[in-house]
């Protein structure tokens, strides 16, 4: 009898063993993998991106690189060492990664580019992202819009510098492009004046979108282009943290006694509270939270051993439009799931609270992330 009931126990053992294994198989991991933790949103992305995988039953490793590429691949050769069943992939410089995505791709590891398309390699499945060229023309059109501007009337000129991204980053050229080309016909006509003459894209790019290099190229351009007293109507940004420098490089060093529109894009919170002390006028805001949701589903497909393409979106609360002709990393179009972004200003901050992802502060004064007091 002894005999019998040891060699139960044994099986039971085996049993249990087995059925963790398979539970253990069946419980897939994704990588991610985040370009630093310098810049607000990155840590809202890393952060809603975990939250949604681990809340759908999936583990994740979640790596931030500090703006360092060498880290950022060798993150990524960890992650595909660790044997993760998919990596999500918001790269430092989207064209860096190729060689180590060449390891994923012999590993059987699918590639999603998260918000910055990788570049100059076919591994990479999916591209989800915002559609980056509206943001740069909300923010030409908000200009147009504030300032009056019509072709049709000359008489009244405005004075306009730009500061851009970061040259690695592959979205920053979209965002400039898209406020160029919105403002550029304003620009041909006399309308608006670019006092620095700076109005190409490597002139005014600002590497690791520096708060702080951004503050000092619009210092020099203050003391080069306006310490006389000429009036600076328009600093457009194409990013929070950006706006953040130029905004303080105006508060401490512009001559004139002009509050200028300055753009920007993220919703950061020093640059909300900008915008409600006056010193930022609009941010392109982009709810990373919707990314996330939109990451997730594509990402249940792949796992599942789908091809997921337009479809995907119907069964979505989220307004976005699954692209196939516009984003070519050099090996060819990625399909692209790009999500629609809006303007916000001093007047509709009310629509972040709406998000969820911001609430008033207690003296009803600024708005505050609602990961900063749960």
């Amino acid at each position: 009898m002894k005999k019998v009931i040891s060699i139960l126990l044994a099986l039971c053992m085996v049993l249990s063993l087995c059925a963790f294994a398979l539970a253990d198989e069946e419980t897939k991991t994704v990588g991610i993998s985040m370009p630093t933790k310098s810049l607000e949103r990155w840590n809202r992305d890393g952060e809603y991106l975990q939250e949604q995988f681990e809340e759908a039953g999936y583990e994740v490793e979640l790596t931030y690189s500090d703006n360092d590429i060498t880290q950022q691949n060798n993150d990524v050769a960890n992650l595909i060492a660790d044997g993760v069943d998919l990596l999500i992939i918001s790269a430092i410089n989207g064209e860096s990664l190729t060689q180590t995505l060449t390891d994923a791709e012999d590993a059987g590891i699918p590639v999603i580019a998260y918000d910055r398309l990788i570049m100059n390699t076919d591994v990479v499945s999916y591209y989800v992202s915002f559609d980056n060229y509206t943001v740069g023309v909300l923010q030409g059109q908000f200009v147009i819009d504030t300032l009056g501007l019509d072709l049709e009337d000359t008489s009244k000129t405005y004075n306009i510098e730009f500061t851009a991204g970061d040259p690695a980053d592959n979205n920053a050229g979209y965002f400039f492009n898209g406020a160029m080309d919105t403002l550029k016909p304003y620009i041909d006509a006399g309308i608006l004046n670019v006092p620095s003459g700076k109005t190409e894209f490597e002139q005014v790019a600002t590497p690791s979108w520096s708060t702080d290099t951004a503050l000092e190229n619009m210092q020099n351009t203050l003391a080069s282009y306006y310490s006389d007293g000429t009036v600076l109507d328009v600093a457009l940004c194409s990013n929070d943290s950006t706006a953040l420098g130029v905004a303080q490089a105006i508060s401490s060093d512009y001559a004139g006694d002009n509050q200028p529109l300055v753009t920007g894009q993220d919703g950061d919170i020093a640059n909300l509270q900008n915008i409600v002390d006056g010193k930022q006028t609009m941010t392109v805001y982009k709810n990373v939270s919707d990314e996330a949701i939109v990451t997730l589903e594509l990402s249940k497909i792949m796992l599942a051993g789908g091809a997921p393409a337009e479809e995907l979106l119907d069964s979505l609360d989220v307004e976005a439009a699954y692209d196939t002709e516009s984003y070519d990393n050099g090996t060819g179009i990625i399909p692209s799931y790009l999500l629609v972004p809006f303007v916000i200003t001093a007047d509709n901050l009310d629509l972040l609270v709406d998000t969820g992802l911001y609430e008033w502060d207690a003296d009803n004064q600024y708005l505050v992330s609602t990961a900063e007091t749960t």
